[in-house]
C-alpha cells in the first residue's frame, strides 16, 4: 500500500536528471521537474479513456492540502458525468471571448449603427467625443470589466474642465453602447445606469445675446451704412427676415430656394440643420428682392453668400461676427440671437405660438399634428414673417418704435 504524501515530503523533494511523479492519493501526483519546478496533476479516467488535469497553480502557491480539495472538486465533476478537462476549455474559451468583447470595438459597432440614421455632422460630433474623451481610456478594456466607478470617473473628469454639455452626451451615449451591446449578447453589464444620479450641475444656460425692439432702429439703420461686405450685410438680413438657424442661413444654397413661389426649402437631413429636420421657410417680399439681386454677383456658385477667398466655400461665422462689431454692437448682438429677437417679439405680438415654432424649425415636423403635408402653417406664416420684414422696414426709418400690427 503506497505510503501517503506529506506537506513534508513536498517540500523536500530534490529535482533529478529527469522529470518524476510522486503519487498524492486517489490520481492526485506531483510532478517534479529538472529544474526544481513542482507541479499537481490529477490522472483519472472519462469515457473509458485515460486523461490528466493540471491542479492549482505550481507548488507552493498551491499546497498539498489545497491540491487535494482542488482534486476532490473535480473527481465530484466526473462522478456527474462532467469531465474537468472540457470544462476548463469551455470556461477558458468564454473567457477570451469575454476579453475579446472590447468598449472599443462595441462603441465602433454602435456609433457605425446609429450612423445610418444621423445626419453628418451629429455622426462626425459623436465620433470626436468618442475619441477625444472616451475611448483612449476604455477602447481595450473588456465591457465586463468597466465598473460604474469608473465611468462616474470619467465623466466628472469632463465636467471639471467645465464641458457640461459634453458630459451630458457622453452620459447618454455611454448608457446607448452598453445598450446596444447587451441586445448583441455581448455583455450582461450595465455599469452607465446610474450615471445621471452623480452628474454635476453647469452654470445656467445663457440665452444669445439680442437687442430689445427699442433698439432695434438704430441697429438697422447701422446695419444699412455698414460700407463692407454686400453679401455679409445681405446675410445678417435674412437671418432678420426668416429667423432661420445661423449655419443654415450662411451655407445656403441657390437649390434650395424657388424665389417665384418666394420659398426656401430645407430637406431633411440638411448639414448644420439641428437634428436634420427639413423645414420649409416662406420668403417675405423683401428677403425675394434681395436674393435676386445677389443673384447677379453669386448665382453661378452652389451658395448664395459666397466667401471672399474662395468662392466654391460660403461665407464664415467670423464675417458675421465682424460685421456685427464693426458696427458698434459687439457683445449686444449676434446672428443667433436674431431668433431670440424674433420669437420674443412674434409672441409679445400675439402670434400663434404654434406658427412661431414652426418658424424656428423647433421639433420634429413629422410628429407635429397635421404634417401629412409638409407645408405646416405656411401660408398664416408666410402672412405672420411678411408683417414682420413690413415692421422692420418700416423701422428701419423712424426714430421712434412703431407698432407692430397683427393682422390674423
Amino acid at each position: 500500500m503506497a505510503t501517503k504524501l506529506t506537506e513534508l515530503q513536498v517540500k523536500n523533494a530534490k529535482p533529478r536528471e529527469a522529470k518524476y511523479t510522486l503519487a498524492g492519493g486517489r490520481g492526485l501526483t506531483l510532478l517534479m521537474m529538472p529544474d526544481g519546478s513542482k507541479y499537481w496533476r490529477l490522472r483519472y479516467r472519462f469515457g473509458g479513456k485515460r486523461r490528466m488535469i493540471a491542479v492549482g497553480r505550481p507548488y507552493p502557491d498551491t499546497t498539498l492540502k489545497q491540491a487535494q480539495a482542488k482534486a476532490a472538486e473535480f473527481r465530484a465533476l466526473i462522478d456527474a458525468g462532467i469531465d474537468p478537462g472540457d470544462k476548463r476549455r469551455a470556461e477558458k474559451l468564454a473567457e477570451r471571448e469575454r476579453v475579446a468583447n472590447t468598449f472599443g470595438e462595441a462603441a465602433d459597432a454602435w456609433h457605425v449603427f446609429r450612423s445610418k440614421v444621423w445626419d453628418a455632422k451629429t455622426a462626425e460630433q459623436a465620433r470626436s467625443y468618442l475619441d477625444k474623451d472616451v475611448l483612449p481610456k476604455l477602447r481595450s478594456r473588456p465591457l465586463d470589466s468597466i465598473t460604474p466607478a469608473e465611468l462616474g470617473a470619467l465623466v466628472s473628469g469632463i465636467e471639471r474642465r467645465g464641458a457640461y454639455d459634453v458630459a451630458k452626451k457622453t452620459r447618454q451615449w455611454l448608457k446607448a453602447i452598453y445598450s446596444y451591446a447587451r441586445a448583441n449578447g455581448w455583455t450582461s453589464a450595465d455599469p452607465a445606469r446610474d450615471l445621471a444620479a452623480i452628474a454635476q450641475r453647469g452654470p445656467g444656460v445663457k440665452n444669445y445675446v439680442h437687442l430689445s425692439l427699442d433698439e432695434l432702429p438704430d441697429f438697422l439703420r447701422a446695419l444699412d451704412g455698414y460700407g463692407g461686405s454686400a453679401l455679409v450685410k445681405a446675410c445678417a438680413r435674412l437671418a432678420l427676415w426668416t429667423a432661420n438657424r445661423p449655419g443654415i442661413t450662411r451655407t445656403l444654397r441657390w437649390s434650395e430656394l424657388d424665389l417665384d413661389a418666394g420659398l426656401w426649402t430645407i430637406e431633411k437631413g440638411r448639414d448644420g440643420m439641428k437634428r436634420g429636420y427639413y423645414h420649409l421657410t416662406p420668403l417675405p417680399t423683401q428677403a425675394v428682392s434681395m436674393l435676386r439681386e445677389v443673384q447677379k454677383i453669386s448665382g453661378g456658385f452652389e451658395h448664395v453668400f459666397i466667401g471672399r477667398n474662395d468662392p466654391r466655400q460660403p461665407i464664415s461665422d467670423g464675417a458675421i461676427a465682424g460685421m456685427i462689431k464693426r458696427i458698434g454692437y459687439r457683445n449686444r448682438q449676434t446672428m443667433h440671437g436674431f431668433r431670440h429677437l424674433i420669437s420674443t417679439a412674434l409672441n409679445d405680438k400675439g402670434y400663434e405660438a404654434d406658427w412661431i415654432e414652426r418658424q424656428l424649425a423647433h421639433g420634429d415636423p413629422d410628429k407635429i399634428r397635421g404634417t401629412y403635408n409638409k407645408a405646416v402653417y405656411l401660408e398664416p406664416r408666410r402672412k405672420m414673417m411678411q408683417e414682420w420684414a413690413d415692421y422692420l422696414e418700416a423701422l428701419g426709418h423712424k426714430a421712434e418704435v412703431i407698432p407692430l400690427f397683427k393682422t390674423g
